[in-house]
């Protein structure tokens, strides 16, 4: 019986040191950053791994009042870009810490 108490202990041990580890990460990934653009490059967004907009750009070629809703789909189109691949490296960030289990809760 004393047994399976210590692994119990054991494994309250290493869920601390993953919820440690995990909280680390989260604020490694506020520093982090990852560019998406759209219009090839005309619109261009950084985003941190926490997803929060920090940056964005426009070529003043395409600020034109008669084309604002293609300035728009472009500004758009390089948030989700940049979204997408602030989720993925903050996935990658957090696979390093489960061993690429999928544990609820844990994804961003």
């Amino acid at each position: 019986m004393a047994k399976g108490i210590g692994g119990m202990g054991n494994l309250l041990k290493q869920a601390q040191e993953m919820q440690s580890r995990m909280a680390k990460i989260q604020e490694e990934l506020a520093q982090k950053t990852v560019d998406g653009s759209a219009g090839g490059g005309m619109v261009q967004v950084t985003v941190n791994g926490q997803l929060a907009l920090t940056r964005i750009t426009i070529d003043p070629s395409v600020i034109n009042s008669e084309e604002r809703e293609m300035l728009e789909d472009l500004i758009m189109a390089a948030i989700n870009d940049g979204m997408r691949k602030a989720r993925d490296m903050a996935s990658s960030e957090m696979s390093k810490i489960t061993g690429g289990l999928k544990i609820p809760g844990l994804s961003i």
